[in-house]
């Protein structure tokens, strides 16, 4: 036998299975792109010198990982597509002589050709679009454009590494599939239908609790850390629940359909509801995972956009004020308002500089420390707060930060005129509950509660946090440090003093006053002079740092979401070309019988609009409940606009909707074709 035989013959094949082939390609092209594409940035010197472009490259490299692993799933998901199809195409090679070794070393071929022109393909589309990609990066990230077409040898390399190892997964995988099967099964492969199906009220009522739970989960998530704590949890349980009430529930609902005499025995439905029951358990599998798909693709696009276009509101909540300083004393000692006085000088003096002065001032000063809210009673103590979040099953449920602030610079900055007596207190609470009318520590010293304030002048402390937060106006704060003091030695308050305030000057100035700013109170002779610690942030400072962090996430969101949306729209083809095809004899025979080409129409329609749409619908219930979670866990990043995130959630859903319906009309015109034999 020639050796160029097997080659050709392996062309052949393909060739003439172009329809279920072609895709397949420019799927296996695209992937090979978008993973080049990624492995190129996250080892672009120009990405790298940009500012924060030391941690997109760490966003990216996970990304390049995340579509390694979903391409490798995704591949052998879609093979089995083909390997399916081609199964009487073997059994016959075998009857005609041609032993299973023979068809071995035709798969090798096949699998060789495809994965070589697949993978120089993308490496040639990726090569070509990853300046581009580089272009659109470094844009976002407002760094220097630099238009220098490079390669990197490195990604191609891992490149290759990567898609070679799947694409030899996936010989071996076919080879074991065929081992085990004889030339008559092959033949009939195509012809041998599902049994129809029983519908297992069971198991459709144990998804609908895992789904259930799933959801559960998502909305009682009420703070950061449990979202952070249960958001995979969640997650698992709502892709178990969803394949479980697809695949059950889509064969109850199938059969209610059929008990319905005056829907069933209608030519539009006829045939279509007959065709669905016996093949609905693989259809709810294919189902329920474009269903996630397209949950994956709108909340990755979702929140990655909300925190980017968000950037500004999370760094103005999370820096509330143009220059930010905070002071962090030994003791009480070092909130003396006469040392304070000097501290407010040098920033006056600094600002002068730049002829303005500090405006909209932040002046405040605290003592905080953490501990755990159970009933309207503090505990500090290390060891009580450790074995509180060990027997909970919540974990951090209750812990909390509580600052301590006097009522003075409460009135001086909310322009109240508040008086408390010995044993009161106003309280403000952020993320956590409080439903008692007194305030105690764990040593019994008590307050009540005279009220609790709704608001109060945003310091940065709540936003940069992920824990609760209660800041309570004590009457006195030194008194309340000897409190704090009596509660022992373990319990290790810190002594802080907030100072932010606005100017009237441009942005390059901000970032030299912050500097200056530094230099005073970072100098040596402050230091040993007062003896304490400092954190002194600039807004304009940061900005660059936020914008590259959230244009990181916006650009591999969009990265991932076109990977996925490929896996989307290639399950719903196979889908449609497959079941076209089971499908095709019996359309033929109901021809004959004098079904004509507008009933078959009618019919198709009826079929692709039962289960079409329920992804879509599952997707959005998806979302709805997962709204809460995801909120929670934006808050980890300073996206406090919960509106900015309910646009993009909708509007995102509303495009993605008109996309699938275009992939509907598409695929389902495909269908129609095949079904009908034109």
């Amino acid at each position: 036998m020639k050796l160029s035989f097997y080659p050709r013959l392996a062309l052949d094949g393909i060739r003439k299975n172009k329809r279920m082939y072609r895709p397949y390609i420019l799927t296996c092209v695209g992937m090979v792109m978008m993973y080049y594409i990624i492995a190129f940035l996250c080892r672009s010197e120009t990405v790298n010198a940009v500012r924060g472009g030391s941690v997109v490259r760490e966003f990216l490299r996970l990304g390049s990982g995340i579509i390694a692993f979903f391409a490798g799933c995704f591949l052998f998901y879609t093979n089995s597509f083909l390997i399916r199809r081609r199964k009487k195409e073997f059994g016959l090679y075998n009857i005609l002589g041609m032993g299973k070794r023979n068809i071995g070393i035709l798969l090798f071929w096949e699998n060789l050709l495809i994965a070589l022109s697949a993978i120089a393909a993308g490496l040639g589309a990726g090569m070509l679009f990853s300046k581009l990609a580089e272009l659109g990066l470094i844009r976002m990230l407002s760094g220097d454009v630099d238009y220098r077409l490079t390669v990197s040898a490195e990604a191609i390399l891992s490149t290759g590494k990567v898609f070679g190892v799947i694409f030899a997964l996936l010989f071996l995988s076919t080879l074991f599939q065929l081992k085990f099967m004889s030339a008559i099964s092959l033949l009939h492969s195509e012809s041998v239908g599902e049994k129809p199906p029983r519908a297992n009220w069971l198991l459709g009522i144990v998804g609908a609790v895992v789904l259930g739970g799933g959801y559960y989960v998502a909305l009682t998530a009420y703070d950061a850390i449990s979202a952070i704590m249960y958001f995979f949890v969640a997650v698992l349980l709502v892709i178990g629940g969803t394949y479980l009430v697809m695949i059950a529930g889509s064969v109850v609902f199938c059969r209610v359909l059929q008990k319905n005499k005056n829907y069933y025995y209608k030519t539009g439905h006829f045939v279509s509801v007959s065709s669905m029951i016996y093949r609905m358990k693989r259809n709810g599998a294919g189902l329920a995972s474009i269903c996630i798909l397209a949950t994956m693709v709108l909340v990755m696009l979702s929140s990655t956009t909300s925190l980017y276009f968000g950037s500004e509101d999370s760094l103005r909540s999370s820096y509330p004020r143009e220059q930010n300083l905070k002071f962090y004393m030994r003791d009480i000692e070092g909130l003396d308002q006469e040392r304070l006085e000097l501290f407010r000088e040098d920033a006056r003096s600094a600002a002068l500089v730049y002829g303005t002065e500090p405006a909209n001032c932040i002046d405040c000063r605290s003592i905080s420390m953490a501990g755990y809210l159970d009933g309207g009673v503090l505990y500090t103590d290390p060891e009580l707060v450790e074995g509180w979040a060990m027997s909970h099953a919540s974990g951090y449920a209750g812990i909390c930060v509580v600052n301590l602030i006097p009522v003075e610079d409460y009135n001086a900055m909310m322009g109240e005129n508040e008086i408390l007596e010995e044993d009161e207190v106003l309280i403000h609470a952020d993320k956590v509950g409080v439903e008692q009318n007194m305030f105690s520590f764990q040593n019994g010293e008590t307050y009540r509660i005279k009220r609790v304030v709704d608001q109060f002048v945003y310091t940065g402390d709540s936003d940069m946090s992920i824990v609760p937060m209660l800041t309570v106006f004590v009457p006195d704060l030194k008194a309340a440090a000897e409190k704090v003091a009596s509660l022992g030695e373990k319990v290790q308050p810190e002594f802080r003093w907030i100072y932010g305030f606005d100017t009237e000057i441009s942005e390059g100035q901000q970032i030299e006053l912050s500097h200056k700013l530094r230099g005073i109170f970072w100098s040596e002779e402050k230091l040993e002079q007062y003896d304490y610690d400092s954190r002194i942030v600039g807004r304009a400072m940061n900005r660059a740092d936020y914008y590259s962090l959230n244009g990181g996430l916006f650009y591999l969101g969009i990265l991932l979401s076109i990977v996925f949306v490929f896996a989307t729209v290639l399950i719903i083809y196979y889908k449609q070309i497959s079941e076209g095809y089971e499908d095709q004899k019996r359309f033929e025979i109901m021809q004959k019988v004098g079904m004509t080409g507008r009933e078959i129409r009618r019919s198709i329609n009826s079929q692709l609009l039962t289960v079409f749409f329920l992804p879509l619908a599952g997707a959005g219930l998806h979302l709805v409940f997962a709204f809460p979670i995801i909120c929670q866990l934006l808050l980890i990043f300073g996206l406090h606009n919960v509106e900015l995130f309910a646009v993009t959630t909708v509007t995102g859903f509303l495009i993605f909707a008109v996309f699938y319906t275009l992939v509907y009309r598409i695929t389902s015109n495909a269908y129609y074709r095949i079904v009908s034999g034109r």
